[in-house]
């Protein structure tokens, strides 16, 4: 990795996301930008707004001031911050920024008003996730100034549309030095496959990749239970899924399994734009 783009808020959550991504930075000798975005509206900015500019430019400093605060942490020393500001919340901006400076990887934690509980519903997360080209790591509540994810875990519906997900995956694992585990949920209902249909619809997808991976079946009532047990069972420290970009996690499977997924594991997600 080159570069790393890590939106902060000042909360706990974007604080373990700083820590993870100085961690990822020191690793791969990557530059981190790090983004804050000022909370102005146009009309307070606008020439009609309600308070002078001398006070605009005061909020402006204080803001600085305060992001300036945030980023005097030991553990962000040795490595090439560049701060970056916005003068608005407009969260498309951060997919700009990345596109920007060439970024690898966006990395943001969780933010709900309710810690992990429900966080990527309307949450500024999953704005970011929809409109990224670059994957996405997700921090939950667990805090990891050394970050290696040694066990990686990628779930997906083995459709071809999947396939850019899946290699991007790979090159991910690989920058980090993880072990890859493919696997695919199998669940009861209509969406139930034999063992013979389950691996001639993997070998089909996996020749259609070019790739020659091993992939596990794990049987379990609901897909997002399935990715979450599996992980659990083999100790995963990541769990990728695709994403279909402006439509979101909730078209992930069916429903809202990547939400799912995303809000109820304990282990940090990464996500994929198909």
């Amino acid at each position: 990795m080159k570069s790393i783009i890590v939106p902060v808020d000042f909360s706990n959550q974007s604080e373990k996301a700083l820590k993870v991504a100085a961690s990822l930075a020191k690793q791969q000798k990557a530059e981190l930008y790090v983004l804050h975005m000022l909370e102005l509206s146009p009309a307070i900015m606008g020439e009609s707004g309600y308070i002078s500019q001398e006070q605009v430019v005061h909020l402006i400093k204080l803001g600085e001031q305060r992001f300036s605060d945030f980023l005097d942490k030991p553990y962000l020393k040795d490595i090439k911050v560049t701060p970056v500001i916005k003068h608005y919340k407009v969260f498309s901006e951060v997919a700009e920024v990345a596109e920007k400076h060439k970024a690898d990887l966006i990395v943001m934690g969780s933010n709900g008003a309710d810690g992990l509980q429900e966080i990527f519903i309307g949450s500024n997360t999953e704005r970011v996730v929809r409109t990224s080209d670059v994957p996405v790591l997700v921090i939950k509540g667990n805090e990891a100034e050394d970050f290696v994810p040694k066990e990686f875990v990628f779930a997906c519906d083995f459709e071809k549309e999947s396939v850019p997900a899946l290699k991007k995956a790979k090159e991910m694992a690989e920058l980090l030095g993880s072990k890859l585990h493919l696997v695919y949920i199998n669940t009861p209902g209509d969406e139930f496959m034999s063992s013979d249909d389950a691996n001639a619809k993997i070998s089909e997808f996996l020749n259609e990749a070019k790739e020659g991976m091993e992939v596990e079946i794990y049987n379990d009532y609901t897909v997002e239970k399935g990715v979450i047990n599996y992980s659990n069972n083999i100790g995963a420290d990541l769990i990728g899924i695709p994403t279909h970009g402006r439509r979101g996690l909730s078209h992930f499977f069916m429903g809202s399994i990547g939400e799912d997924i995303a809000n109820h594991s304990e282990a940090p997600v990464i996500t994929f734009k198909i």
